[in-house]
């Protein structure tokens, strides 16, 4: 979290981050132009420029296809998580990639039109009555400009300004994009030539992304539905054990109604919150403790071990949950505390220390 706006607030993971997507898409360009041909009849026969925009329309086809994978990817697997953290870095160059790639299809096929590009564009075709001559472009158009509409809107400035409801309402619309481009592709450049490798990142995108959401969207449902043990003595519900807890990450348990509950390992001691940001109701569990505040993985707000609050100047508050430990379980009060509360957190009792043989 930052008090001022800034255009991005640059740490040695964001340049890392940058550098090795950027690096990615250098390398596959150059693939496709200088290896692609001479493996692959279809590239040898069209001219290069025809080449570069194949290159780059594949290419932001690919990244949008990997920015909607993220999300499962990180809930089936935490080594994806920080591949979440800077989500908005790859849509941003996603959108900038598919904006390449149409710079290309206007220059090449309007340049020479006696009409404006745009006007020419929506005007050569208008078959609507055929599958086969459908214009496709239209999807095209759709697609780049919701991409561009979302790397406008990115920054945090926005998520001020919009209300983060709207704002992720807005944002959500990704997956219109890439129903448009998936359009684009289908009624375009698969209906007009055969190109399996173009098929198979089509198709075979589109079912990865369908596994991944039904599978992610299942597993949450069954977690929810089952719930966590529960204490017969007191009704306070069982998350784990302490040692499955890594400093500074948390565990989660579910409460009878499905609420979901964090609980937090930090400094040696334990911290239990509901594991819905007040932001935007990203998954606090799936964060971690960064400089003693609990950090969600969506935008990084941040809120106290102590009691659920946001640091000034900021007055989001997430509810605390009292904690305690049998032997090395971690048991959670379902009942949550007032917002606010000041709780502090459970120390953990350090091991007895192992007693030597004679």
């Amino acid at each position: 979290m930052s008090v001022s706006y800034k255009p991005v607030i640059w740490n040695r993971t964001k340049l890392i981050y940058d550098a090795v997507l950027l690096a990615g898409i250098v390398l596959y360009i150059l693939l496709y132009l200088n290896v692609g041909p001479q493996i692959s009849t279809a590239l040898q026969e069209v001219d290069p420029p025809i080449r570069r925009m194949r290159a780059f329309g594949s290419l932001a086809l690919l990244l949008l296809t990997f920015v909607l994978a993220i999300g499962p990817l990180a809930r089936l697997d935490t080594r994806f998580m920080p591949l979440l953290y800077n989500r908005r870095h790859f849509g941003v160059i996603t959108a900038v990639v598919a904006a390449t790639h149409a710079a290309y299809v206007l220059a090449w096929y309007f340049a020479y039109s006696p009409t404006p590009q745009m006007t020419a564009l929506f005007t050569s075709n208008t078959s609507f009555g055929s599958i086969a001559g459908f214009p496709f472009e239209i999807f095209g158009i759709l697609a780049l400009l919701i991409l561009g509409i979302l790397a406008v809107t990115s920054h945090d400035f926005w998520l001020s300004f919009l209300s983060p409801p709207l704002w992720k309402g807005i944002h959500m619309s990704i997956y219109a994009a890439y129903a448009a481009v998936v359009l684009h592709v289908a009624l375009g450049a698969l209906a007009s030539r055969r190109d399996m490798t173009l098929a198979l990142l089509t198709l075979g995108g589109l079912a990865l992304l369908c596994t991944l959401h039904l599978v992610t969207g299942r597993r949450e449902r069954v977690a929810d539905a089952e719930g966590s043990p529960v204490d017969p003595d007191d009704g306070w519900i069982v998350v784990g054990d302490v040692a499955e807890i890594a400093e500074g990450r948390a565990i989660l348990g579910a409460g009878p109604g499905g609420e979901r509950i964090a609980v937090f390992r930090s400094n040696g001691a334990l911290s239990a919150f509901s594991n819905v940001c007040s932001h935007q109701n990203g998954p606090i569990g799936e964060g971690k403790v960064v400089r003693g505040l609990v950090t969600c993985p969506w935008h990084g707000y941040q809120y106290r071990l102590e009691d659920g609050c946001s640091p000034p100047p900021f007055r989001e508050r997430i509810r605390k949950y009292r904690v305690r430990l049998a032997g090395t379980t971690v048991l959670v009060d379902p009942d949550p505390l007032p917002l606010g509360t000041r709780l502090e957190p459970l120390p953990i009792p350090a091991a007895p220390a192992r007693q030597g043989t004679a």
